[in-house]
């Protein structure tokens, strides 16, 4: 092998290297985004993002750090803990991140990622002991199909795209979820303080409805686009 030769492999194996550490600090960041999110810590969420972000969340769209300040410290920080950054007593909000598919572009400048969560949520009776017919226990399932960027060699988020899939009540489960469980957003700022900036054209579908949220890579064997099939919808 020759110089050459000799350069140009050296090239291609610090590449794919490099790649590799993409992935994995790509999935430590939205690893810890769950870890964070799991106790209240909304600033921490907010220093995920980049500068120029988006945060797309049932029916509407975030925009920016100041967009995000709003969803997360306005919004969730205020209904979920009073106004505090991190856990409060009797309120729970995990977010197990798994399965996740993360392709880096050649520039290893941007890349995009899917993966799923389960969230468990609930308060405890003691912290809200007022009897209710709402249920203070419930389960969450939903998809990221996110994209990042890389800034100064840190990846940050760059577009989150929160798609909820099912809902639950911890008593009855997913075969008995009540209609319009959460609805999607019908507002925006600054109509709705806590708002979006816009509202999308896409409005999720939930369970008993199920779609398929569009895949950003290609089949793993044909190589070819996934194709997004129908929804399946009621009374089909």
């Amino acid at each position: 092998m020759g110089d050459e030769d000799l350069r140009s492999r050296v090239e291609e194996l610090e590449n794919r290297l490099g790649v590799l550490e993409d992935v994995h600090a790509i999935r430590r960041l939205h690893h810890l985004y769950g870890y964070f999110i799991d106790k209240c810590m909304y600033d921490e969420v907010v220093d995920c993002y980049a500068d120029d972000c988006e945060f797309y969340f049932f029916g509407g769209v975030f925009k920016g750090k100041a967009g995000i300040r709003r969803a997360y410290c306005d919004g969730f920080r205020e209904r979920f803990t009073g106004g505090k950054n991190g856990p409060v007593f009797g309120f729970l909000l995990d977010h197990p991140m798994m399965q996740d598919v993360v392709d880096v572009a050649p520039d290893r400048k941007t890349a995009n990622a899917r993966f799923r969560c389960m969230m468990m949520a609930g308060t405890h009776y003691e912290r809200d002991p007022k009897p209710d017919t709402v249920s203070r226990q419930w389960w969450e399932g939903a998809l990221y199909e996110n994209s990042y960027i890389r800034i100064d060699g840190v990846w940050r988020i760059k577009m989150l795209n929160y798609r909820p899939v099912w809902h639950a009540t911890h008593e009855n489960g997913w075969a008995y979820t009540p209609p319009h469980f959460v609805p999607n957003s019908t507002t925006t700022y600054p109509d709705d303080p806590y708002g979006p900036d816009e509202l999308t054209d896409i409005k999720p579908l939930l369970w008993p409805d199920h779609e398929v949220l569009p895949f950003h890579c290609e089949h793993p064997v044909t190589g070819k686009p996934i194709v997004t099939p129908p929804p399946g919808l009621k009374g089909e």
